[in-house]
């Protein structure tokens, strides 16, 4: 008996090693659980320990014991009004008011795009994209191009310097710029979720409503609004999160009237050297996130039961307005030019005009983009193309973007393997939840997390701080939640007989993924490297923390202009990440069929 036994425990442990999702999985999930795991446990013991640093702060500081004066010195103590709650308390207003002017705009956009006969749909579609391809604090100098004021020094906004009227410090800087021009930003995400949800409702239960009678109100009220409340739960949870943890908005309009959010107090600490405390604002900052997906996830659970699958699906009945459609999808236009495009135009004519605000054609140069170095131009910084650093930066950031799309793709549809065929074991469900952990993360205080692991050698792995190792790997680990859920929904599309069959004629693994895999999932990996290659040109909170001069990138490179005061040369960087965000997003709708708007607007 025990000799029998043996036996089916040994066969049992080659069945194990001989499953992909096994062999596969194991390694994944000890990877994820380095990599997402351990540095928040690494990060949360920092806020507990003395260092040794800490004796300039408190004479009883004894290094490597165990204390609590860290969390008392951001929480209880005389600095912790304007180091924690005044930011915290900014974050939270800004999150809301983000979430839920996102949440208006965007849904008001969807439902004309998508449940209407409104005409060029495919090209408001794409206007209404725009902003998702530009870095939100793109939106930030456009607003500063009209309404800066003169409290800051430098060159007013157009609207004092050439209409003469001085905007007022509000206007100008501070809550109300930021919460507009994130949402521009960030509604687009609402049209996405929103537009699919709408898009993909049967329109039998509206019509079945209205032949009992039921008013257009009530339908709406009783059926379209139960239906795409998952939908609109989840986009107010994403835009909330991105909204308190975003850097390069609140620096720019908000540092000048010290209107500060917990992402810029916990940069301002960093460069500080206030390590710890920047600690704990990243743990208050993570925690305020996944409360708020608690309850979140708590309030989608209710109104799971509204969720309505029918066997066949019927056209999409489109409301008809009548008279008032080209009224309507030309003022839609005009919007969403007004929105998207003309910011995008007047910080191209401000890279040509030597002096800023000077509308002449004599002002107009190309020194900014091909320039030498002149001592009375930005005390002799060269044009941009000709500029060594600027230079290295794009390198950079074609290096990261190019390199962590493929990985990003790569990963995402390996370990979406695991997730998708061991729906039912404990080793895809464990690897599906720990690969979610990273969206719970705002980026800035992964950052932290990962200086705080890497900046000295660990286990088997050399220091990467200042290393394009640790910018690939942080923004591969960031995008995870996104990467993996692309990959394992691609893969629960592909029926596994297909594996099946070509195990029976003896491909190996790697045989069946080189294949079957990657032909049949070829558009959701375009979709994948299209969405990290946008992602990580225009990333700044995930990576500010963790750049150096070796490693400067695009982005952290336009910060640098910036508070120099070079608004031209920062505009012609911007212009550039433009030009490469768009031309790659054009190259994968026209080779990958990667469109972003596919399946929302529909045709016109």
């Amino acid at each position: 008996m025990p000799q029998a036994r043996l036996v089916r425990l040994r066969n049992h442990t080659l069945s194990r090693l001989r499953n992909p999702i096994y062999w596969i999985g194991v390694p994944a999930l000890l990877l994820l659980t380095y990599v997402i795991l351990w540095p928040v446990v690494k990060l949360i013991s920092t806020t507990f320990v003395w260092k040794v640093q800490d004796a300039r702060l408190a004479p009883q500081a004894n290094p490597g014991h165990f204390t609590l004066f860290h969390w008392h010195r951001v929480l209880a103590s005389d600095i912790s009004l304007p180091l924690f709650y005044k930011p915290i308390l900014h974050s939270l207003v800004v999150g809301v008011s983000v979430s839920v002017l996102s949440l208006l705009f965007g849904c008001v956009l969807a439902w004309f795009v998508t449940r209407t006969d409104m005409p060029l749909k495919r090209m408001i579609s794409f206007l209404i994209v725009i902003p998702y391809l530009l870095p939100n604090w793109i939106l930030s100098r456009a607003w500063l191009l009209f309404f800066k004021n003169s409290k800051i020094g430098g060159t007013p906004g157009i609207l004092q310097s050439i209409l003469h009227i001085t905007p007022p410090d509000w206007l100008a800087y501070g809550f109300v710029p930021i919460t507009l021009t994130i949402t521009v930003h960030d509604s687009v995400f609402v049209f996405l979720l929103v537009g699919a949800a709408l898009s993909a409702m049967n329109s039998q239960l509206e019509e079945a409503a209205s032949l009992t009678g039921a008013s257009r109100l009530t339908v709406m009220r009783r059926i379209v609004f139960p239906l795409v409340m998952p939908s609109v739960l989840s986009a107010f949870i994403l835009i909330f999160t991105k909204a308190i943890s975003s850097y390069g908005v609140p620096a720019m309009l908000g540092t000048p009237v010290n209107f500060d959010m917990i992402s810029t107090m916990l940069y301002a600490s960093m460069r500080s050297r206030l390590m710890t405390e920047a600690n704990v604002l990243s743990l208050t900052l993570m925690a305020i996130t996944m409360v708020t997906i608690y309850i979140n996830q708590r309030v989608i659970g209710k109104h799971r039961s509204y969720i309505t699958v029918t066997g066949k699906a019927g056209a999409q009945t489109l409301t008809a307005l009548g008279r008032s459609k080209w009224p309507v999808a030309s003022m839609m236009t005009v919007l969403m030019v007004i929105l998207a495009v003309v910011p995008l135009l007047i910080l191209l004519l401000q890279t040509f005009m030597l002096k800023e605000g000077v509308y002449t054609l004599s002002n107009l140069t190309m020194h900014y983009w091909w320039g030498g170095s002149d001592p009375a131009i930005n005390t002799g910084e060269k044009g941009a193309l000709r500029n060594d650093i600027f230079l290295l930066a794009l390198k950079n950031s074609l290096t990261i973007a190019g390199i962590s799309s493929v990985i990003a793709a790569i990963v995402g549809l390996v370990i979406g393997y695991v997730v998708a065929r061991g729906r039912q074991n404990w080793l895809g469900r464990t690897v599906d939840q720990i690969s979610f952990l990273p969206y719970l993360i705002p980026g800035i205080s992964l950052a932290a997390m990962y200086i705080t692991m890497f900046a000295k050698p660990t286990l088997f792995i050399p220091a990467l701080y200042g290393t394009i190792a640790i910018l690939i790997v942080i923004t591969v680990v960031k995008e995870l939640p996104f990467t993996v859920k692309a990959g394992s929904a691609a893969l629960m599309q592909i029926s596994p007989e297909l594996e099946e069959a070509a195990q029976i004629s003896g491909a190996s693994w790697l045989t069946r993924f080189r294949r079957i895999l990657l032909p049949l999932t070829h558009k959701s990996i375009a979709s994948v490297f299209l969405l990290v290659f946008i992602g990580a040109m225009k990333e700044m909170e995930l990576i500010i923390l963790l750049v150096t001069p070796r490693t400067e990138t695009l982005t952290t490179l336009t910060f640098y202009y910036a508070e120099k005061g070079y608004d031209q040369l920062t505009n012609v960087i911007l212009m550039v990440i433009i030009g490469i965000v768009i031309t790659v997003y054009l190259l994968a709708v026209r080779f990958g069929k990667a469109d972003l708007t596919q399946g929302i607007g529909g045709s016109s």
